[in-house]
């Protein structure tokens, strides 16, 4: 898993590209949970993940309840087709936004 992490106006971009999965996941805590003590606006965007498995989920859950937690707000954009299926069926979706586009996400939490 390969993160790039940049900022646009006011909103923390974190680019995911490759696996979300047992092996990644502990890199991707480690470098994305820090951002959530700044109670920043966070977007995930996944349109570079190619696979996330239950330890990925677990991850997303983890950012989403630390930044959360304080005045910050974490979003979802770019998520392929069968990342969203995995996440709806059991029930991930209810606890994130999501944008097809890191401009949907950015302009929407800008705006909030």
């Amino acid at each position: 898993m390969r993160i790039n992490i940049k900022n646009i106006d006011q909103v923390t971009v974190v680019e995911m590209t490759g696996e979300l999965d047992s092996t990644t996941a502990p890199a991707v805590q480690n470098q994305i949970l820090p951002l959530a003590q700044d109670n920043r606006h966070i977007v995930l965007d996944m349109s570079g993940t190619l696979y996330m498995s239950s330890a990925g989920l677990r991850t997303l859950l983890l950012l989403y309840r630390q930044i959360s937690s304080g005045s910050g707000r974490i979003v979802l954009a770019g998520l392929s087709d069968e990342i969203k299926d995995t996440m709806n069926i059991t029930g991930f979706l209810n606890f994130f936004r999501i944008y097809d586009t890191v401009a949907l996400a950015t302009e929407a939490l800008k705006s909030s």
